[in-house]
């Protein structure tokens, strides 16, 4: 029967080949950055058990921002960070971090900014206007979280690792507080964390580098 009907040559043209090898690659990609990521959010985490109601604060970490609305990143930290609020706590405060690194109104002033006008949020705040590097971030950040029971820290989640790094030491009995933010979602950005991840990963090197961003 087979005899029959005429066999096709099943054959992959050049261009088809590479088109494969080039969807793999950009899968591969995307696939370690989501890992990477993923990893990172779960990493340097504090060593006390979890106050269940107590009270919390979330850090902000700015990023370098022109102009006078926040940008994509910034607004995705934003976001993040009042979806890691915790509403069994009993008291809650966002503290946004970052000054005028880009332009001459600070990062922290316009991450408030927009989570107040565009999200609504109206709960405690409190703005570090002055730091120009994570290391400060963290440095300037202390003093408004010590009063906390939980501690999170939101930025890209790569980030955020080094800054908890910053935290264990600069504070290690604030870092004992640290629990997991809500700053990894997967799929979320997911053209970005490649790059966060590499420049992340890149700068982790240098954890003890009070002069690093």
């Amino acid at each position: 029967m087979l005899g029959r009907y005429p066999v096709a040559a099943c054959t992959v043209t050049p261009a088809a080949a590479a088109t494969t090898v080039a969807a793999a690659a950009i899968a591969a990609i995307l696939g370690w950055g989501e890992w990477v990521n993923w990893r990172a959010s779960r990493r340097l985490l504090g060593d006390l058990p979890p106050v269940v109601g107590g009270s919390e604060a979330v850090v902000v970490l700015g990023f370098r921002n022109r102009g006078r609305r926040a940008n994509y990143i910034n607004r995705y930290r934003v976001r993040a960070a009042l979806r890691s609020l915790d509403p069994a706590a009993r008291e809650s405060v966002v503290v946004f971090c970052g000054g005028g690194v880009a332009s001459t109104e600070p990062e922290a002033e316009l991450m408030s900014r927009y989570a107040r006008r565009a999200l609504g949020y109206r709960g405690p705040q409190r703005l570090d206007r002055a730091s120009r590097s994570t290391w400060q971030n963290i440095e300037n950040a202390a003093s408004l979280i010590e009063a906390f029971d939980v501690v999170k820290i939101v930025s890209n989640p790569v980030h955020a690792e080094k800054a908890r790094g910053y935290l264990w030491r600069q504070r290690p009995d604030l870092a004992a507080r640290l629990v997991r933010a809500r700053d990894y979602r997967f799929g979320e950005l997911v053209l970005v964390k490649p790059i966060a991840a590499a420049i992340g990963l890149w700068r982790l090197r240098g954890l003890g580098n009070r002069a690093d961003d």
